[in-house]
């Protein structure tokens, strides 16, 4: 007699999935290589600082913007020993991330860099990922204000007009994503620049070569010709000049209060006219 087949075997159930890793919160913050401690008022003098230049996309906190990523996370900060790795950066930029350079005084820079290690030092301490921005910080500007900031000390008038390129702006874009391309207009969200910066590098023979910035930091540059030949040399090597047609927007960066900031953003806020194709 012959025996019944027996019936497959009932498929396994699922675990449940990990939390994606692509998600900060599901990664292990980096651990600080030298723990350090600062006065607290040096760290009180580097809260308003922070927030001025970097909150915007960095969150007040250093904890992450919608933009910028959380620093209390970042390999560079947990590796950093009283601003050896954190100075360059913040001189030099990243260009190739949007960031621009801050021309910082030191005392200052050092209040910044006292007042990351302090929030990483309590980030360490506690369970959670990124904050977003709070969104109520974005609508506290004066729309007048902003406008007599634009047409006169900031200098934006010079460029743009309410009427032309800029009759739409709080159509096209709204919240944070309207700041960042107030702050850095030639960067989405981390991309890549949509407006190229120029290079002009001269080397010990004379010879100069002219490109698109590809990288620059303290100790290199790098440019991309038209024919997309990447040459980079060490800056100590050679003489070069800058052609960034934004660089008006970098050399505001340090010179925003924090309520011009708000005061300029409230005013593009209230440009809504649709432009006619």
């Amino acid at each position: 007699m012959c025996q019944a087949p027996a019936p497959p075997p009932a498929p396994a159930a699922q675990a449940p999935q990990p939390p994606s890793q692509a998600s900060p919160a599901a990664q292990a913050a980096p651990k600080t290589v030298a723990v350090q401690t600062y006065p607290a008022e040096q760290v009180r003098a580097g809260a308003p600082l922070f927030a001025a230049q970097c909150g915007f996309c960095h969150g007040r906190d250093a904890t992450g913007g919608q933009t910028g990523p959380d620093l209390t996370r970042s390999p560079l900060v947990a590796e950093d020993v009283r601003g050896d790795k954190i100075g360059p950066v913040v001189r030099s930029g990243r260009p190739d991330k949007g960031m621009p350079p801050f021309n910082l005084a030191e005392a200052d820079l050092a209040a910044v860099v006292a007042f990351m290690h302090d929030q990483k030092a309590k980030s360490d301490l506690q369970q959670g990922g990124r904050r977003a921005v709070d969104i109520s910080d974005l609508q506290t500007g004066d729309a007048n204000a902003g406008q007599a900031f634009f047409n006169g000390a900031g200098g934006c008038a010079r460029c743009h007009s309410p009427s032309a390129d800029l009759a739409d702006v709080a159509v096209r874009l709204k919240g944070l994503e309207l700041l960042q391309r107030m702050l850095y207009p030639n960067n989405r969200g981390g991309g890549a620049a949509s407006t190229p910066i120029k290079a002009v590098v001269t080397l010990p023979s004379g010879e100069t070569l002219t490109g698109r910035l590809a990288y620059r930091d303290e100790f290199t540059i790098a440019v991309k010709n038209a024919d997309g030949w990447y040459r980079s040399w060490r800056t100590s090597d050679v003489k070069f000049t800058i052609d960034d047609p934004l660089e008006a927007h970098a050399a505001l960066l340090p010179k925003y209060t924090d309520t011009d900031m708000h005061n300029v953003l409230a005013y593009l806020q209230t440009l809504r006219q649709e432009v006619k194709k």
